[in-house]
Order: C-alpha cells, then sequence, then structure tokens
C-alpha cells in the first residue's frame, strides 16, 4: 500500500462537488485515511507550493487557494501516488480523458478542481505539510 495528498480545491467546494469527489475517489477503490476542510491562509498556501515561488503565476495560484475551504486528504491504495494521478486526469480539464475528475468537475487549467502529489517524495512532505502524525495512522 501506498499514500499519496490530495486537495479538493476552493472551485471544487465552492461549486458543490466536494461529496461527488469523494464518491469518485472511494469508488476508484482508496481509502481515505484522513480528511480535514479548512480555509488555507495565504503563508499557508506560501509554504505549500513554495517550488512555484518564482514562477509568474505564483501569487494567483496563492489567490485561488485561499479564496474559499479546501478538502485535504491522505489516500491510500495500491501504486497511490499514480492511481490518484490518473483518476484525477490532466492538469488541463480540456486535455483531460473522458470520466477523470478534471474533465468532470475543472473549469480550466489554473481551475481545475483537484491536486494531488507527483510523486511518493512529494505526498511524503504534503502529507506531514498538512497532517499530524497520530492523523494518519
Amino acid at each position: 500500500m501506498e499514500r499519496t495528498f490530495a486537495i479538493v480545491k476552493p472551485d471544487a467546494v465552492a461549486a458543490g462537488n466536494a461529496g461527488a469527489i469523494l464518491h469518485e475517489i472511494e469508488k476508484a477503490g482508496f481509502k481515505i485515511v484522513a480528511l480535514r476542510m479548512t480555509r488555507l491562509s495565504r503563508e499557508q498556501a506560501a509554504g505549500f507550493y513554495a517550488v512555484h515561488k518564482e514562477r509568474p503565476f505564483f501569487n494567483g495560484l496563492l489567490d485561488f487557494m485561499t479564496e474559499g475551504p479546501v478538502v485535504l486528504m491522505a489516500l491510500e491504495a495500491p501504486d497511490a501516488v499514480k492511481a490518484w494521478r490518473d483518476l484525477m486526469g490532466a492538469t488541463n480539464p480540456e486535455k483531460a480523458a473522458e470520466g477523470t475528475i478534471r474533465k468532470k468537475f475543472g473549469t480550466n487549467i489554473e481551475r481545475n478542481a483537484t491536486h494531488g502529489s507527483d510523486a511518493a517524495e512529494t505526498a511524503a512532505f504534503e502529507l506531514g505539510y498538512f497532517f499530524r502524525g497520530y492523523e494518519l495512522r
């Protein structure tokens, strides 16, 4: 079993799609190990997305990720990182495969409903960033 980190982003929460996305996650065979709805502070978002700090879209990303509540999740499944990325679909919903979460619930490349770790090392950092160890037992 492997764990990965996922976020239902503010656009999907505001549109009332968080429950449908959670349903898709469970239907795909993931175990939701930890889950919390919160509203990120700008500082939290900046720390989380620090890897993008020098990119031109950074401030817009922070504005977006702090505009409303998000749902943070620890997911578990065999090959969870790849499985979650496959279920999410391409970053750009217009290019995402039919049936993927981003195709169903995303609006555009910036408002694409979900986030997922891109590697096991990234997942370890992201899980630790938002969840305390005892929450992941």
